[in-house]
């Protein structure tokens, strides 16, 4: 078996909606999706799928050949069992999944246009289910890397196992993606302090850097969480790409070209998926970047967040045939 990972967070069963392409309403400052009332309107494609940020990453690291886990909650609806059939297909290990009985699992409808264009309409159901009392810390214990998604406010009490475990002796490395609870906290707070301390690789996209670090630029953002004690940080930045740094030097680099984007969701989970694989097999912080990379680039050019993840022979192939070049600067 390749090494062992543990995802925690949510699981979703993601309903697309591909809306046609006169939906969508472009103004000066933004677009969105026009839906008069009282119209009927044909969509283009309906399409069901599995999503949320635990299930897309241990999905993804499943594929990249790690023996991985899922930590998180579902219902005994029909929507948790197509996420828990879903992830027994990906050969992802589910003893760590809490099934509650009489609610209703996560589940989105996703609006979708014809060139990436998504609203998520979202009802987090079971996932705000997530605490201390149901998280198997450990199960963490026995892991080479563990991937914190994005979790309910309620949630962020494991925190506190989290860093508990992180602080033993051989314990396992760490990629953490914050939720908007502990990203609205800031550095100060203990509990994203001190977990922050243990992040062998920090992932944010740039709006949620600057909240979460208050500065004004993705420079001073990667600064300060280096200072927090990151080993390692990335910041996305959408069609700009990626900066990242090992606090050494800040590494930049450029999203896939010649990619049609299909649909945006899951790029985020993929992207973070990638990388991660790439630190746990021993590449350097630039390779790794490439590997995240390319992974959200397969991502977006199909319909639903787990449809084109790649497999490690797959990703290994086009590390060596997609040419991107990253640059380094400084810190």
């Amino acid at each position: 078996m390749g090494k062992k990972t543990l995802s925690i967070g949510g699981a979703t069963y993601d309903l697309f909606v591909r809306l046609p392409s006169d939906t969508v309403h472009e103004c000066e400052e933004t677009a969105s999706f026009a839906l008069p009332l009282g119209a009927k309107i044909a969509v283009d494609q309906l399409i069901e799928t599995c999503g949320g940020g635990a299930s897309n990453t241990s999905t993804g690291l499943s594929r990249l050949g790690c023996d991985a886990c899922f930590e998180g909650i579902v219902s005994s609806d029909q929507w948790g069992e197509k996420i828990m059939e879903t992830l027994k297909k990906e050969g992802v290990n589910t003893e760590c999944i809490t099934v509650v009985e009489n609610e209703v699992s996560s589940f989105s409808i996703i609006l979708s246009g014809t060139s990436g264009e998504r609203v998520i309409l979202y009802e987090s159901g079971t996932n705000a289910h997530l605490h201390d009392s149901t998280f198997d810390k450990e199960m963490l214990s026995q892991m080479d890397w563990v991937y914190l998604n994005h979790i309910q406010a309620d949630s962020c009490e494991i925190q506190d196992d989290i860093v508990e475990m992180l602080a033993n002796d051989d314990s396992p490395k760490l990629t953490w993606n914050p939720g908007g609870c502990q990203i609205d906290a800031g550095l100060s707070p203990s509990n994203n302090s001190e977990l922050l301390a243990h992040t062998d690789l920090l992932l944010l996209n740039k709006e949620e850097a600057l909240k979460f670090t208050k500065t004004s630029s993705i420079e001073e953002a990667i600064a300060k969480l280096i200072g927090a004690g990151v080993a390692n940080v990335a910041v996305t930045d959408g069609a700009r790409g990626v900066a990242a740094s090992d606090g050494n030097k800040i590494y930049r680099c450029p999203v896939v070209s010649g990619v049609e984007i299909l649909d945006t969701t899951g790029a985020g989970d993929a992207f973070g998926t990638g990388m991660t694989w790439g630190l746990l097999t021993g590449l350097s912080l630039p390779d790794a970047l490439k590997t995240g990379s390319i992974n959200a680039a397969s991502v977006v050019g199909a319909i639903g967040a787990q449809t084109a993840l790649l497999t490690d022979i797959e990703i290994t192939s086009r590390l060596q045939t997609i040419d991107l070049t990253v640059s380094c600067d400084s810190l």
